[in-house]
């Protein structure tokens, strides 16, 4: 992998570094929102005092980190393709362009000696059967600090949350002791831990990679959410679409997505796009605390 020298010489001195997923400019927004938004994050870490580290593959190399050109040039490739572990090294072997979800942001960040990583909503249980996304796996063996406004709107919440137990991946509410749900700030489902502050989120990840290989999911409800009933029900009335449709596998998601979006009004994007900088900014405070912390631990 290529790490960014800026990237690499901040892990050196310890300095406070944030991953950002990309799938997000590649899959998840459309032109040019994708690149305006992924812009609109990286300016928001540094501005809470952390180094943005946007990961991709370009041409076949994990990429810690981008420079502006490399930014565009992704957020403008209509092509690329969506990077989970299951594909991870054949995109990497044939050369190609893609974003990087959860599952593979955490696991190329882990590699690269990043300790946070700043996302939207993770992946998870779907209602059909065997539908389950690989971040769920990635997030249990996976150790580092994940800033997430919960699973996504679109899934099976309550399975979702039951994997995660199963799983051994812990689980911390930012100041809440509900599991947010997205586009929702709180979901009925109650959390077992929450952290008030940033520092002391980073002390529970600090006692987590003494005692577990998993990830911190560290859950932030997103500060203008939609009500969750209402959400739910569209998320019920667009599945009912996709049925119709016939729109299954890697097309359901973004499907679903979509009319989330029509038929909220675009509301959801509004969200969304909030949602994804506080998460940006929370994963640069945590990422604070952690440096902080290990300074103090030197001295």
């Amino acid at each position: 992998m290529r790490i960014e020298p800026e990237i690499s010489r901040a892990l050196a001195a310890g300095r406070p570094v944030v991953a950002l997923e990309s799938t997000v400019i590649t899959h998840g927004l459309p032109r040019p929102l994708n690149l305006e938004t992924a812009r609109k994050l990286e300016a928001a870490v540094r501005q809470e005092g952390a180094l943005p580290a946007t990961l991709a593959i370009l041409k076949g190399e994990p990429r810690i980190g981008l420079s502006p050109e490399d930014l565009e040039y992704l957020a403008l490739d209509q092509g690329a393709e969506k990077a989970s572990q299951w594909n991870l090294a054949a995109l990497v072997a044939q050369g190609k362009n893609a974003g990087t979800t959860v599952a593979a942001t955490a696991l190329l960040a882990h590699q690269a000696g990043i300790q946070v990583f700043a996302t939207g909503g993770i992946g998870g249980v779907h209602y059909d059967a065997y539908d389950e996304s690989g971040d769920l796996f990635a997030l249990a063996h996976t150790p580092l600090v994940v800033v997430a406004s919960g699973p996504k709107s679109i899934l099976n919440l309550s399975a979702t949350l039951e994997r995660l137990e199963t799983y051994g991946v812990s689980l911390a509410g930012y100041r809440t002791g509900k599991m947010p749900a997205f586009h929702s700030s709180e979901s009925p489902f109650s959390l077992p831990a929450r952290a008030e502050t940033p520092e002391e989120a980073a002390r529970i990840f600090l006692a987590a990679k003494k005692l577990l290989a998993s990830s911190l999911l560290l859950m932030n409800p997103v500060s203008e959410g939609l009500e969750y009933a209402q959400v739910q029900a569209w998320v019920q009335e667009a599945s009912q679409q996709a049925a119709r449709a016939g729109v299954q596998g890697k097309a359901l998601t973004p499907f679903l997505l979509r009319k989330l979006s029509e038929l909220s009004g675009g509301e959801t994007d509004r969200v969304n796009l909030l949602l994804l900088e506080e998460n940006a900014r929370l994963a640069a405070r945590v990422a604070l605390a952690l440096s902080r912390l290990a300074a103090s631990t030197r001295a």
